[in-house]
């Protein structure tokens, strides 16, 4: 099983550039251990169970809310339970019809 999880979250009550908050929240992830991808509005994770990709999400909660009053976040969730590694394999599918995408 595959779970495709995008979300962003973000202190409100920081200022205009909150980077600094979620360089917090990426280094969380990639402690541990879930692949996952970056962009620049938001962070896609892949797990294998929805309860893993929700945990994660509650620990950037865990992250922010020290130091926070208010925090924002948006959640995406795509659950296949036939396929898995498709973080990358999605964007590789389009590749193989359209030729390789900028990055």
């Amino acid at each position: 099983m595959s779970v495709l999880l995008e979300f962003s979250m973000f202190p409100t009550d920081k200022g205009e550039s909150v980077s600094s908050y979620v360089s917090k929240v990426i280094d969380m992830i990639r402690e541990s251990g879930v692949s996952y991808k970056l962009t620049a509005m938001g962070t896609i994770i892949e797990t294998e169970t929805l309860l893993e990709a929700l945990q994660v999400v509650q620990k950037a909660y865990n992250v922010l809310e020290p130091d926070s009053t208010r925090v924002y976040s948006s959640l995406k969730i795509d659950i296949r339970k036939t396929k898995s590694d498709r973080l990358e394999g999605k964007v590789s599918s389009v590749e193989e019809k359209i030729g390789k995408i900028k990055s």
